[in-house]
């Protein structure tokens, strides 16, 4: 099996690298590891735990353990001897330029960038350089993962977002004003039949010209944003009060973390879709919208350690308001990586079993899923659990 890495030098991709390596030499267990829960027994016989990797990347580096080393001595988030056992593994994993078109001034924020537009590119010479790289790499066990920073919110045109034929034309026409680096990654995805996992709030295939490629190649794909800290305990916790049929009048979520995810979002243009994916979740559960308040903010020097801070305001029996408060403390990059291989060991398994399109079942993944309203981490998981049952 083989995951290519839209964002390879990530915290988040590298964590996931380093932790899949450490786990084929039997250093760590798969604590973390979803589809390692005795409910998903068997899907080794359909996405082993032996993982090649590779991917794109905006940032030089020479390859995947210096960006990890760099990583790791901001954040020290796991023991040194992991890192060093996996090493020789990490410096094989060089990843190819790729693209950063209209991800807006976040990104921009990084430091020192190489991209294929900067090479005065056409869409169509970036999206051709996309295609062959992957085609390079991969086999027929292979899913594209994006992991890269938060885009802004796409410039929707139905002309050349509303189909395939639209889609292509906008690329034909080098349109670049109504393009974005994530739809560029999954379309080259796409057309060499490769699944593809958003795991960021941006827009990727969740577009209806991607969605008609995924239809028409035949290809499973899921999104969007992955659900690891905050949300993940807002829609485990929210469906508590519908359950017992308490008002929730008002929920404050305050956010902060640093490291370069943090950096990315403290621009306003990136931070904008974050926000929605976090903030739509209530409405989804409740069926009402309680007063909120979402706010990210960055601070840097917490570095990986991303820290949520929930006030939530309820009403009770005979109308009396109740509250309640819950900290989530954790390293952002701990927890996402090991979802980024459930992720793509269920989109292969989707795939060997004929499933294409949206696959709608792995929205336990997602603050945002796509093409279905289920947020309640709860009914998420059923879903999941039954929909591999019935199909292993």
């Amino acid at each position: 099996m083989k995951i290519w890495l839209i964002g390879a030098y990530g915290i988040v991709s590298t964590t996931a690298m380093a932790g899949q390596k450490a786990i084929e030499k039997e250093i760590i267990d798969k604590t973390g590891l979803v589809s390692e829960l005795p409910q998903f027994e068997g899907i080794d016989k359909y996405a082993p735990l032996k993982i090649d990797f590779g991917g794109h990347e905006i940032r030089p580096k020479s390859n995947a353990y210096e960006a990890l080393l760099e990583h790791w001595e901001a954040n020290k988030h796991f023991d040194k001897d992991i890192l060093e056992a996996v090493r020789e593994d990490l410096e094989k994993i060089v990843a190819k330029k790729g693209t950063a078109i209209n991800c807006g001034e976040g990104v921009k924020a990084l430091g020192e960038l190489e991209t294929l537009e900067d090479e005065n590119k056409t869409l169509g010479e970036i999206v051709d350089q996309l295609s062959k790289d992957m085609k390079s790499f991969a086999d027929e066990e292979t899913v594209v993962i994006n992991t890269a920073s938060t885009e802004p919110m796409i410039r929707y045109e139905e002309k050349y977002h509303g189909s395939l034929d639209g889609f292509e034309k906008m690329i034909e026409e080098d349109k670049k004003e109504y393009a974005s680096a994530s739809m560029l990654y999954a379309y080259a995805a796409l057309k060499n039949r490769l699944p593809y996992g958003n795991f960021t709030p941006s827009v990727g295939t969740n577009i209806p010209a991607l969605k008609e490629l995924a239809i028409e190649n035949k290809v499973p794909h899921a999104g969007n944003d992955g659900k690891t800290g905050e949300t993940l305990v807002k829609t485990t916790l929210a469906p508590m009060f519908a359950y017992r049929n308490l008002e929730v009048v008002g929920w404050m979520s305050y956010n902060i973390l640093g490291d370069l995810d943090g950096l990315v979002l403290s621009f306003k243009e990136n931070k904008e879709s974050k926000v929605i994916s976090k903030d739509k979740v209530l409405e989804k559960i409740f069926g009402y919208s309680p007063y909120s308040i979402t706010q990210i903010e960055y601070f840097p020097s917490l570095v990986d350690n991303k820290t949520a801070f929930d006030f939530i305001h309820f009403k009770g029996f005979m109308g009396k308001l109740m509250k309640f408060y819950f900290i989530w403390d954790a390293i952002d990059a701990i927890v996402a990586a090991p979802l980024i291989i459930d992720i793509a060991r269920f989109l292969i398994f989707a795939k060997k079993k004929g499933m294409y399109g949206v696959i709608k079942e792995l929205g336990f993944f997602f603050k945002s899923p796509m093409d279905t309203n289920e947020v309640n981490t709860h009914k998420q998981f059923e879903i999941l659990v039954n929909w591999f049952q019935e199909n292993k």
